[in-house]
């Protein structure tokens, strides 16, 4: 069951659980835009294809804002939109390490792994890499966790994760980048929290929250 947080007849968001690919892979699982396009089909009695666009993508154990476009000249507008930088992302991470400063801006160069799907961060400009930037803020702190926002100014693959990792932040349950254990649904503590986007038709600021999630790793700050 979807957990719809904004729709009109040119853009559905949705709360993406942790767990649930965006798009199809290898795996067979039902992802996300599928399951949209049967919400669709369900909701308003529509036979035949429905047209689902997928306009930005979460990794499978983030949870959180996922926008996707209703129709073809949607899709359009909003990928030049996210092109070009012209949306505000706010995650929110829960990591175990106290960062040194309370907020700052992270910048590094990441070159990705394909075969081993792994990013590596370097602190100096690496000519295989990409420059990243995020900026990040601690929230709160409740029994040894720690509550940041993050706010990535680029749209790296794995970046937030690598990113804090870096600093010795590493994302609860992000095995892969340091965690040194994982969450019982295997999800890590990573959520799309705020989307703040252009809407494509009507050219008004369209802002959507999700709540986080509703397990253990979260409990401190619901």
């Amino acid at each position: 069951m979807l957990e719809v947080l904004y729709e009109d007849n040119h853009v559905l968001v949705v709360n993406k659980p942790a767990g649930m690919l965006v798009h199809g892979d290898e795996t067979g699982d039902t992802p996300l835009a599928e399951l949209a396009k049967e919400y669709i089909k369900q909701k308003y009695n529509k036979p035949g294809n429905v047209f689902m666009g997928v306009v930005h993508r979460l990794d499978r154990p983030v949870s959180g804002v996922v926008l996707l476009a209703k129709t073809s000249k949607a899709l359009t507008r909003l990928n030049e939109l996210f092109r070009s930088k012209k949306t505000l992302k706010t995650y929110w991470a829960v990591v175990q390490n106290r960062p040194q400063q309370e907020q700052a801006t992270l910048v590094h160069w990441l070159v990705k792994n394909s075969e081993k799907n792994v990013t590596k961060a370097y602190a100096k400009e690496n000519k295989s890499g990409l420059r990243s930037e995020l900026s990040y803020q601690l929230l709160n702190h409740q029994g040894g966790k720690y509550l940041l926002k993050v706010n990535p100014i680029t749209g790296r693959p794995h970046q937030i994760r690598v990113q804090l990792s870096s600093i010795n932040c590493p994302i609860m349950g992000d095995l892969k980048y340091g965690a040194p254990l994982p969450l019982p649904d295997k999800s890590i503590a990573l959520h799309a929290r705020q989307l703040e986007f252009e809407h494509p038709t009507l050219k008004t600021t369209i802002t959507v929250s999700a709540p986080p999630p509703r397990t253990a790793a979260w409990a401190p700050f619901r």
